[in-house]
């Protein structure tokens, strides 16, 4: 978790949520698996993760990483996410 204590072109004190790898940097497919289920793209049920008729994976981690070994699948859920979020109004909760 992370959070925006001060800020000359936003609101301050907003948090967000992402995960840090060490050697990596932010990971892009947990977040895409994130806002994937968040918006309803990517169903999970129970540990399972599927995106249609595709199975992620079993697990939070094995899913990122499908999405990781398929980046054309992960590119196809980015541009549902991004097609989905610019359609509909976003509120952000105040923390």
């Amino acid at each position: 978790r992370a959070k925006v204590v001060k800020n000359k072109v936003a609101p301050p004190f907003r948090s967000a949520e992402f995960d840090i790898m060490f050697g990596y940097g932010i990971s892009k497919e947990g977040n895409l698996i994130d806002l994937g289920v968040e918006w309803g793209l990517v169903k999970k049920a129970g540990a399972f993760f599927s995106y249609g008729d595709i199975r992620l994976g079993q697990g939070r981690e094995s899913a990122k990483q499908y999405l990781s070994q398929n980046p054309e699948l992960a590119q196809e859920i980015e541009q549902q996410i991004r097609a989905s979020a610019t359609t509909t109004h976003i509120t952000v909760p105040d923390d």
